[in-house]
């Protein structure tokens, strides 16, 4: 597997610069978590789109922030699609506090965790994933301009 990483921008609630997105998760996947093979698709949807994804496949209705499906085979990288609802992002950063830029990628952050084998079913896991998330996060928000991520 090569590295491929399409990120798609579906919404109209906020503009998005994907190229420095793309730079950002680029930066995490090969420089923070030294992946070397990745087939990656991020789409970032409204949040009628994303009750529509989270309704078909995971039968729990209304919207969320974010959705990883994983196709990797053993040993074959990181293989996924993501969805993740700029609406969300936003409402979420109002509630924490922060910016919807930092929660976008937080959102990127933790779908990548998940496609890693990381898990946020118990306590325990979820303690484990948020430490790492938290940490990963914080070294992206010092490395890049996260507000500039708004067109």
């Amino acid at each position: 597997m090569s590295r491929v990483l399409v990120l798609r921008n579906e919404q109209k609630t906020r503009g998005l610069d994907l190229r420095l997105l793309r730079k950002i998760t680029l930066h995490l996947l090969t420089n923070l978590l030294d992946e070397e093979a990745f087939e990656l698709g991020f789409r970032f949807v409204a949040s009628k789109k994303m009750s529509e994804v989270n309704e078909t496949f995971l039968q729990h209705s209304g919207s969320t922030d974010v959705i990883t499906f994983d196709y990797a085979e053993n040993g074959s990288g990181l293989h996924g699609e993501v969805f993740i609802c700029i609406e969300d992002a936003i409402a979420q950063a109002k509630e924490f506090s922060t910016t919807w830029q930092s929660e976008l990628v937080r959102y990127v952050v933790h779908a990548i965790l998940h496609l890693q084998g990381y898990d946020d079913l118990t306590p325990v896991e979820r303690k484990k994933m948020k430490v790492e998330e938290n940490r990963l996060v914080k070294i992206l928000e010092a490395g890049f301009p996260l507000r500039k991520l708004a067109k």
